[in-house]
């Protein structure tokens, strides 16, 4: 690798100039590192029991359905059920799911906690 060192007043290194090609293939690196540390993670999470997602599931969610209705749906709850869960009525869960409704930061929160989920995950 061809770098040049330049430092400071002290004479102690400030900066290492690399050629730009050279960077590139360091940062190629370090992302697929990334990558790697991040699916063994992933990987050890579900060897300690943590949940995994059927792909029809994430379909639905990057296709835009509403999310609060997916993860309902997911979760096997009736409308009716995770209204009560949530302390709402169903016709409010009904009203969120069809767009007609927006929500509080507080019902977010107490739904995202019925449905076993981040709060961001309800958030379209």
């Amino acid at each position: 690798m061809n770098v040049q060192i330049i430092e400071n007043k002290s004479g102690n290194p400030a900066y290492a100039v690399v050629p730009w090609d050279e960077y590139r293939v360091m940062v190629d690196r370090l992302e697929e590192l990334q990558d790697i540390v991040d699916a063994d993670k992933a990987m050890a999470d579900i060897a300690s029991g943590g949940e995994t997602y059927p792909p029809e599931l994430v379909e639905r969610l990057v296709r835009g359905d509403n999310p609060l209705r997916v993860w309902r749906e997911h979760r096997g709850m009736t409308t009716a059920a995770l209204a009560a869960a949530a302390g709402v009525t169903s016709s409010a869960i009904s009203q969120i799911e069809g767009g007609k409704r927006g929500l509080s930061v507080e019902l977010l929160k107490r739904l995202a906690e019925v449905l076993r989920v981040d709060m961001d995950d309800l958030v379209e």
